[in-house]
């Protein structure tokens, strides 16, 4: 794990060795054990290294081929790197890395070797001999890569404030953004918060020579084989699959261990990391004394049954608290969430662990979360649309009155909908704010179009003749492609990294995907939570994990925004209405309305606006 940059085109860059040196300094917290640089005519490379696999000076990076010809820098671990190695000529291999294994399966293969490669990634390579550029991210979109044109080339970083340092980019905020981050505390990727800066799409490469630009989809998880077997041979190639995934996931010549929360998710992949060793593995808990937070029990369940090395870190609501100025402050991209993140992979890594299994992506991918229920039964419902739209909003208006709240409000919006398509229900789902409530708050009326309206009827459109996916896999590709990239492997990422430890997540291997989405609804639907997957483990688990209530890594946000935190979030937001784009009379309104606690304005509402603020002050963007 790692940290890249790069330059293409070094025509009116007066020293580049200093800007790709600024560059890397600006990510020396994603790789502490070594940088390299890499310059010649054309371009520049930069990295930070993390060592993981091959702790050996030998897998420094910039990595070359043995002619000299291939040059490449490198983020994340392709997991089955020994696989590749032996259809490989190994003669003038020099180290055990897989950092070795990837450029050579290029040299191999050319851009194809990107369908071979399981892991999580960002890479560049250059190809001296045809004087050409490749930049390519994992099928997932786990490890980002962030990119700006420049008028006779493209720079490009892991880290958006890497390529800030780089002062080749211009800092101005992008207003279409800012309506999509008011809308879903997040920017939907390719876009960014900061105008002609984009991230390059999962599952996508771009190919640069001196007449060329290539930009094209190398993975597209909406064109994915049905799967047509009964459910014995479903569950066991399920866990066949999980397993296999998770013991490629342990391939590490460090320290390692795995989150776990006593959950589901993080329970299954501690149970099957001790199936496939016979060390006791290494496991992490942030817990609190007030049983309103605390999942301890459970986590404590998981340990014991499996004879993990548990630590468990206590904390006090008071002690995160003071550790929310530092999460903040190690936000690469604005974002509504993440400070969890940050505080359970700091004490981690201060527990000795360079990597951490993760049970981030169960959820998505086996239908944990309300919505697959809710979307479901909406289609049931269809007969509604029936009614004229004025009887369907007087109903919604209705629904308001009695139970007051952001549910209701939601319910309400989704009734006066043209259709009940997953397209035009889905957007709702996630929504932080609506548009009526964003005009409030920028001083030109919303005319942004919804991203993840646009989204999924993109990649929900069908692909071939007769092709129809199924209605559960739509909702986790909906979930994956908005949510989960977007905010949690996004957090994810810029968290973990902010104290060099790897996050790894087994779920989202693409061979489990690709075989899970491809299950009908029938054998999918939850009827308890996560069935297909709780049943596919046979008795891994106990059934107290099973069965209890799902619980979120929650703390007291609201009392502390209207106690503790009242004074920083006061002035953050005084700030931004100062700036032109927002209304500042709107941002005071708002504000007051959270703290007379105003059912419809909860602090969720109102957190993002305090974290953009802080982001934008910090990293000086006008």
């Amino acid at each position: 794990m790692c940290g890249i940059n790069g330059i293409l085109g070094l025509r009116g860059i007066n020293n580049p060795s200093i800007t790709i040196e600024k560059m890397n300094t600006r990510l020396a917290h994603r790789g502490p054990d070594s940088e390299g640089v890499f310059i010649n005519d054309a371009v520049a490379l930069g990295h930070r290294r993390l060592s993981i696999i091959d702790v050996s000076d030998a897998g420094n990076q910039p990595f070359h081929s043995a002619d000299g010809k291939l040059t490449m820098v490198f983020n994340g671990e392709v997991y089955n790197y020994l696989e590749l190695k032996a259809e490989l000529d190994t003669s003038s291999f020099k180290t055990k890395t897989d950092t070795e294994v990837v450029l050579a399966a290029y040299a191999k293969w050319g851009i194809d070797f990107l369908s071979k490669l399981n892991g999580m990634f960002a890479l560049a390579i250059w190809d001296e001999e045809n004087r050409q550029l490749i930049l390519a991210r994992d099928r997932i979109g786990i490890k980002p890569l962030y990119y700006h044109f420049r008028e006779d080339g493209v720079v490009f970083s892991s880290e958006i404030r890497s390529l800030l340092a780089s002062e080749l980019v211009p800092k101005n905020l992008d207003s279409n953004s800012v309506i999509d981050y008011l809308r879903y505390q997040t920017v939907h990727g390719p876009n960014t918060i900061l105008e002609g800066v984009h991230l390059l799409e999962a599952g996508h490469f771009m190919a640069f020579t001196e007449s060329e630009h290539i930009h094209q989809q190398y993975w597209d998880p909406s064109s994915i084989e049905l799967i047509d077997a009964p459910r014995p041979e479903l569950l066991s190639n399920i866990k066949e699959k999980l397993q296999r995934s998770v013991e490629l996931r342990m391939r590490a010549d460090v320290p390692f261990g795995a989150f776990l929360s006593g959950g589901i998710d993080s329970s299954a992949i501690v149970g099957l990391m001790s199936s496939v060793t016979e060390h006791p593995v290494s496991t992490f808990s942030v817990t609190f004394d007030e049983s309103a937070f605390s999942e301890a029990r459970y986590a404590q369940l998981i340990a014991k049954k499996f004879n993990t090395k548990h630590t468990e870190i206590k904390l006090t609501p008071t002690d995160f608290l003071e550790l929310v100025p530092a999460a903040l402050a190690a936000m690469d991209h604005p974002s509504g969430d993440g400070p969890n993140t940050y505080i359970v992979s700091k004490v981690t890594k201060e527990s000795g662990i360079t990597m951490a299994l993760s049970g981030l992506g169960g959820d998505e991918l086996f239908a944990g979360y309300s919505i697959f229920k809710q979307a479901v039964d909406l289609l049931d419902k269809r007969w509604l649309q029936s009614f004229p739209k004025t009887f369907r909003r007087a109903a919604g208006s209705a629904i308001n009155l009695m139970k007051p709240g952001i549910a209701s409000r939601k319910k309400a919006a989704i009734l006066i909908q043209d259709y009940f398509d997953l397209e035009y229900i889905y957007p709702f789902y996630r929504l932080v704010l609506e548009d009526d409530q964003i005009n409030g708050l920028v001083n030109e009326p919303v005319k942004t179009p919804n991203f993840t309206h646009r989204y999924l009827k993109e990649i929900l459109a069908p692909k071939m003749p007769g092709f129809q996916l199924p209605y559960l896999s739509k909702i986790s590709l909906a979930e994956m492609g908005t949510y989960m990239q977007n905010v949690l492997l996004r957090d994810s990422d810029q968290m973990s990294m902010a104290h060099s430890l790897e996050v790894r997540v087994p779920f989202l291997d693409h061979n489990l995907v690709e075989y899970v989405l491809g299950i009908n609804d029938q054998q999918k639907y939850p009827h308890t939570q996560k069935e297909l997957m709780t049943e596919a483990l046979g008795d891994l688990l106990p059934r107290e994990i099973i069965d209890r209530p799902k619980m979120g890594f929650t703390l007291p946000w609201e009392h502390w925004m209207k106690n503790e935190l009242k004074d920083f979030c006061s002035d953050r937001l005084a700030k931004l209405g100062k700036r032109q784009l927002f209304n500042e009379k709107g941002i005071q309104k708002l504000w007051m309305r959270f703290l007379k606690g105003d059912k419809h304005i909860t602090w969720s509402r109102v957190w993002p606006l305090v974290v953009l603020a802080q982001w934008l002050e910090d990293n000086q963007i006008d």
